[in-house]
């Protein structure tokens, strides 16, 4: 397949960028401010790809489901949007991937499960802004990952099939979306995967473990 038949979708967090410092911050602030004991890097950084939900799960052992779950969740976003750019960098090979595949001609874009408030500003301080070819957020469209429509979504916005499209992520629901769409798939390890998690299961085409690793994926495709 020739390079300008190619296309590439990025998770954000966990695989675009290290946001996990500036979330655990944010979970943190708000445990010490509700009287609780902060709580070490280590145990966050695995959750940081499941977003606010993962961090209110986390600190607070509660679910959409509890009463209580949405009045945390809101207040842990305030906290972290305060500190959203302090300490998140793109992952180490991130840039000389997105400049390797500017210069080659394939377009990329960006997939996930952030609402649009929080997802605009980081792509921006992050200098992202005017180099994606699209940005689908969580509240894009109707449904989220795994759902595969933020992804269709997507490869529309870059003018692809599916098929055309590698979607990378390092997530199950990342894989779970970029599978039902029709794209090829590979788990980014240097993500925020938990040591209870078997990537091996998630049905990807394959795995990278740095970055520039995708760019051996593209040439073999």
């Amino acid at each position: 397949m020739s390079n300008a038949a190619l296309g590439v979708l990025f998770d954000l967090d966990g695989t675009l960028a290290d946001t996990a410092p500036d979330l655990g911050d944010a979970l943190n602030q708000l445990l010490i401010q509700h009287g609780r004991a902060p709580l070490p890097f280590h145990r966050i950084r695995p959750q940081a790809s499941d977003g606010s939900q993962g961090m209110i799960r986390l600190g607070f052992r509660l679910e959409p489901r509890d009463a209580a779950y949405e009045t945390y969740r809101q207040a842990f976003i305030a906290c972290y949007a305060e500190r959203i750019l302090r300490k998140t960098r793109l992952f180490p090979g991130i840039p000389e991937v997105l400049d390797a595949l500017e210069v080659r001609g394939i377009p990329w874009g960006v997939v996930t499960n952030k609402p649009a408030r929080l997802t605009e500003p980081l792509i921006s301080g992050l200098g992202l802004e005017g180099r994606a070819g699209c940005v689908i957020s969580g509240d894009t469209t109707p449904h989220r990952k795994p759902h595969p429509e933020p992804v269709l979504q997507a490869c529309a916005r870059l003018g692809l099939a599916p098929r055309q499209c590698w979607l990378v992520g390092d997530a199950e629901r990342d894989i779970a979306a970029g599978r039902a769409a029709g794209t090829r798939t590979l788990i980014a390890r240097f993500g925020y995967i938990g040591p209870g998690e078997d990537p091996r299961t998630w049905g990807a085409d394959g795995e990278i473990s740095h970055p520039q690793a995708l760019l051996d994926w593209l040439h073999e495709g």
